[in-house]
């Protein structure tokens, strides 16, 4: 198991511009040339959540499966949430009522993504936490026994590393791009928080961004691959005035594609909607597949069931957007997918904030497979998360809207 690391604040660096192309590189070798250790944080003492939103029932789910027990949750809204059937079992307290003994004795976790991390962790630590990480740090450590996988920190920059973020950097098609991909360097090698002024994070428009929105039209061949429960083709349809070409829903999760199909099936009947249960990669076979875990089902050695793997391009999909989200499985998926790119030269929407793939093969491989593409980066949430790429191809620019 990954060593404890010693728990010091958060830095935090603010940056009054957006980072032209020569300016990122310069702030690229910055990070490159820094000095940090960020490490996993082992779970050493009893342990408290904070935050009881969409994150902190996804790591009670998490520390449940790995056999880590919860003392206790911390909510602002605990009064109200503790009669919900998501937390019956768990103390919730409100911050005030946390007895001042457990701040100074316990880890507290960190269960939110949707706000800046420094200024929470600053503001816990002067109501008395001494001890205080964000949750996916805590994920990181645990890996061996659960694959969730958004707490991984990017060792000390290689040459090729370097060189591979420094195209890519140059290869975005703005500098809220670059910002955005520093942003997430910054955190993913050392553990800081970097804010750019006219890059926000966007926490409303994953998938859908202004320029992603302003070309989709209501005849979209939509293909959600990694669909969960439904939620983006829901908000896709609402985009499009509920109105579509096609819809394909890919879920390799039997206990998701149940609620995806449930979902579903409340569309109305002229939707042209077909649900595939598949597991997608770049090439077919079979692999491991950790399922039952909600959003972290995924290809994974720690996966106790071998699974039939296909490709996007054995799917026979003919998408005009292309959403990817599969734990890390993006490139994968992209590379069995590459006819089916470049014969339908879709939008093309994919997390990127699952592995290091993020911090340069992807957008590389996209720029060199996908000839005559915008590419855009944006982060719609925090802690080193919520990392989507776009691809615009240059056609639909122009393109009128009905």
């Amino acid at each position: 198991m990954p060593a404890v690391t010693e728990t010091r604040p958060t830095a935090t660096r603010e940056f009054p511009h957006l980072p032209d192309a020569a300016a990122a590189r310069l702030l690229l070798r910055e990070i490159a040339a820094a000095k940090a250790d960020p490490r996993p944080r082992s779970v050493d003492k009893p342990l408290a959540l904070y935050g009881a939103g969409d994150m902190g029932r996804m790591a009670r789910a998490h520390l449940e499966h790995i056999g880590v027990p919860i003392a206790f949750v911390v909510d602002r809204q605990a009064d109200r949430l503790r009669e919900m059937p998501d937390w019956q079992g768990v103390t919730l307290l409100t911050p005030d009522s946390v007895p001042e003994s457990a701040k100074r004795d316990m880890l507290l976790a960190v269960c939110v993504a949707t706000a800046p991390y420094a200024p929470l962790e600053a503001s816990l630590s002067a109501a008395g936490w001494a001890d205080i990480v964000p949750f996916y740090d805590i994920a990181e450590a645990c890996r061996d026994r659960h694959p969730l996988s958004n707490g991984w920190i990017a060792p000390p920059l290689t040459t090729a590393d370097e060189a591979g973020i420094a195209a890519a950097l140059d290869r975005w098609d703005d500098d809220v791009s670059r910002a955005h991909h520093l942003q997430f360097l910054a955190w993913r090698r050392l553990r800081a928080e970097w804010n750019f002024d006219g890059a926000p994070v966007t926490l409303d428009d994953r998938y859908f961004i202004l320029e992603m929105r302003c070309l989709l039209t209501n005849r979209e061949a939509f293909a959600d691959i990694g669909a969960y429960h439904g939620g983006v083709i829901r908000r896709f349809l609402e985009i499009t005035g509920g109105r579509c070409g096609r819809l394909w829903a890919v879920e390799p999760d039997l206990a998701n594609l149940a609620h995806l199909r449930l979902a579903l099936a409340g569309l109305p009947q002229e939707l042209s909607v077909e649900t595939i249960p598949a597991v997608v990669a770049a090439q077919a076979g079979q692999a491991r597949f950790a399922g039952g875990l909600g959003y972290a089902a995924q290809i994974s050695e720690v996966g106790v069931e071998s699974l039939p793997v296909t490709t996007i391009d054995r799917l026979g999909l003919s998408p005009s957007f292309l959403k990817l989200h599969l734990e890390g499985g993006e490139l994968a998926a992209l590379q069995g997918a590459t006819q089916t790119l470049k014969r339908c030269r879709p939008l093309v929407a994919l997390t990127s904030y699952h592995n290091d793939l993020g911090l340069w093969r992807l957008p590389l491989w996209l720029h060199e497979t996908l000839p005559g593409y915008r590419l855009l980066m944006r982060l719609h949430s925090w802690v080193g998360t919520g990392a989507v790429i776009y691809a615009i191809p240059e056609e639909r620019l122009g393109a009128e809207i009905p």
